[in-house]
């Protein structure tokens, strides 16, 4: 891909279930390919894990970086001669933001602060931040970090001044087979005999993580600085995924959790004022850059008022289609 050729690319939480892929994918190109790819997390286990799997001398452009988002000083080492820097790092379980509001804060927030400033002082071409649906009309602190955070990336295109450093960022909602999200752990429990549901009429938006992968390319590609990357996405029933995983064990309702949503929401009815359909994905513009850009065609502009959320979504996955997709987490781990 020519816009990744001779590019360092630096991807904070890099050895987390996205940071896996989109190091598989950036691997496999064969022409105008990184110069470099950087790792950066604090886990060193996940690390030392990784760079067996792509050892120096077969993958002598891959480096590894332990650190803590909380450190700018850390950041602004890492961040040296750096193109594009994906921010996917991020304290994610709702229950635990709830009970441990103050280490999400310094992780979700404080961190994008300091990823911030650390890009624009060494002058990063391009920052692409990962959010989630639960920053949408948000009901959890995880949510409410989250929302904090995407606002902090899409006013800083303000602040580049000469430098030039553009902030997008890219919102999806639960990825598919992911570490901590709900398949895996059906898989999981089955063995029990039955499938705890929180609620029988939850819905949730499902992407896989080869598209959440294609979503940062298109906002590396397309991104201006200032705008929310949204991709038109399925939902699916959590009844039906747990038919698709195991259709002879028991439901038994447990209740919501703390600061749970039975329908997730990627557009709330707030931000429909300055969102776009451009066919295969939404655009929220978050500064008057970018607004000039998407508002040439007014035609895209969505009606005032509407909601993208995972219940009135017009694709739903069939049981089929979730058993087939269950199926393939469980080739993955083995």
């Amino acid at each position: 891909m020519i816009m990744f050729a001779n590019k360092n690319i630096l991807i904070t939480g890099g050895t987390g279930s996205f940071g896996n892929e989109l190091i598989s994918k950036l691997t496999s190109i064969k022409k105008n390919k990184p110069k470099k790819i950087i790792i950066f997390s604090r886990d060193e286990l996940k690390q030392f894990n990784l760079q067996k799997k792509y050892p120096i001398k077969k993958y002598p452009n891959i480096r590894f970086f332990l650190g803590d988002i909380r450190d700018k000083d850390r950041l602004k080492m890492a961040f040296f001669e750096v193109d594009y820097v994906i921010h996917a790092a991020a304290l994610k379980q709702v229950p635990a933001a709830e009970y441990n509001p103050i280490e999400f804060i310094k992780t979700n927030i404080l961190g994008a602060q300091n990823i911030i400033e650390a890009s624009i002082e060494c002058g990063v071409k391009k920052v692409i931040a990962l959010s989630t649906d639960k920053a949408s009309s948000p009901i959890n602190l995880y949510g409410a970090t989250k929302l904090c955070s995407d606002k902090l990336f899409l006013t800083s295109n303000s602040l580049s001044g000469s430098r030039k450093t553009t902030f997008s960022v890219v919102r999806y909602g639960n990825v598919f087979g992911s570490r901590g999200s709900v398949a895996p752990f059906f898989l999981e429990h089955q063995k029990k005999g039955f499938l705890p549901i929180t609620d029988k009429n939850m819905t949730r938006f499902n992407i896989l993580l080869e598209d959440a992968v294609k979503l940062v390319y298109l906002a590396i590609k397309k991104g201006i600085g200032g705008e929310i990357f949204i991709p038109k996405t399925p939902s699916f029933k959590i009844t039906d995924l747990a038919k698709a995983i195991s259709p002879k064990c028991k439901l038994k309702i447990i209740g919501i959790r703390e600061g749970e949503k039975i329908h997730e929401e990627l557009i709330s009815k707030a931000e429909s004022v300055n969102t776009f359909d451009l066919k295969t994905f939404y655009v929220i513009c978050g500064n008057e850059k970018s607004r000039k850009k998407y508002s040439k065609n007014i035609k895209n502009r969505v009606k005032e008022g509407f909601v993208y959320n995972s219940l009135d979504n017009k694709k739903y996955l069939s049981v089929p289609e979730l058993k087939t997709m269950a199926q393939n987490i469980k080739k993955n781990r083995l």
